[in-house]
């Protein structure tokens, strides 16, 4: 299921991906979340190429106002593109499932509570998993999420938080809201990022080199936030701002920075934009403020390179 290296230059060369807008429902029960994906790109006429799309079920998929055939053109992994024009609009509507490998969407219920809890791990084929997307490095993108969520989760992406607008409550009658986020710089699609549940967090500020004032957030779980040490993070996280800053020359290049302590992670920590999510400790570990916030350090490390176009 996986993208060769002559297929992701083959399609480099016949598209040119300027934009996602995406709207998900995550109130849909916990087996699925509904992804609807409007894309637009400019191609060579007359080409064919594929889009990536991991989904459940694939309910419409429409190309320059034409409906193409689910049953024809998706096989759960890729979904096919016919005849494009120069210029391309594409929407598919799907329901894409859960994961509980810490690959795509992954889905946390909190035993102390039963709250749940979701984030996002797209390194680096994984955004697949959460909307229909070309998937490769090299075809960066601007990206709005639009979020559907019970009212009382936080919501955190890659752009700052809006303020969530009401709507109509779900099925089982429960409360819900809509988050509307602003688009993405151009970016690859696995640095975007979803996190979203009753995250608790700590807030906070640092002044950027180039005079802007940058705002930091730090989020856990509510059962865990009793050991988290967030005046430490703070700290370091400033101390990381000047130092980098300063060795790269070039300043924070996005408008908040937040650090989110995540359930079963499968890595140390993942450097998405804006969005950085970090490995939460065990349950031993997490009375351990010293040893958790070591993974705080690298997180921001990342963070300057990723200025030039050329590595993300």
């Amino acid at each position: 299921m996986n993208l060769t290296r002559a297929e992701a230059r083959e399609r480099a060369d016949l598209i040119t991906v300027d934009s996602y807008d995406i709207h998900l429902d995550l109130t849909k029960g916990g087996e699925v979340f509904g992804s609807t994906t409007t894309v637009k790109f400019t191609a060579r006429p007359g080409s064919s190429t594929f889009i990536d799309a991991v989904t459940r079920t694939v309910h419409s998929a429409t190309l320059n106002g034409q409906a193409l055939d689910p049953a024809a053109v998706a096989d759960g992994v890729r979904i096919q593109l016919p005849d494009l024009q120069e210029h391309n609009e594409l929407t598919v509507v799907a329901d894409a499932p859960y994961m509980n490998t810490g690959e795509g969407l992954h889905r946390f219920v909190d035993p102390v509570d039963n709250e749940v809890y979701l984030y996002t791990q797209f390194e680096v084929p994984d955004s697949r998993r959460m909307f229909a997307v070309f998937e490769q490095p090299d075809l960066k993108a601007t990206f709005a999420f639009t979020v559907t969520a019970p009212s009382h989760w936080d919501v955190i992406s890659n752009s700052p938080t809006p303020q969530p607008s009401p709507a109509a409550p779900g099925d089982d009658g429960g409360a819900r809201s809509v988050w509307t986020f602003d688009p993405t710089p151009r970016l690859s699609s696995y640095v975007t990022a979803l996190i979203a549940g009753p995250y608790q967090s700590v807030r906070s500020e640092v002044s950027s080199s180039d005079g802007r004032v940058i705002p930091l957030g730090v989020f856990a779980r509510k059962s865990l936030m009793q050991y988290l040490d967030a005046d430490n993070i703070f700290e370091l996280t400033r101390q990381g701002f000047a130092f980098f800053e300063e060795q790269f020359g070039c300043p924070y290049p996005f408008e908040k920075y937040d650090q989110l302590f995540v359930p079963e992670f499968n890595a140390g920590a993942m450097e998405n934009a804006g969005a950085v999510t970090i490995l939460e400790a065990t349950s031993s570990a997490a009375r351990s403020p010293k040893r958790r916030l070591s993974a705080a350090r690298s997180p921001s490390c990342t963070s300057w390179p990723t200025c030039g176009s050329a590595t993300w």
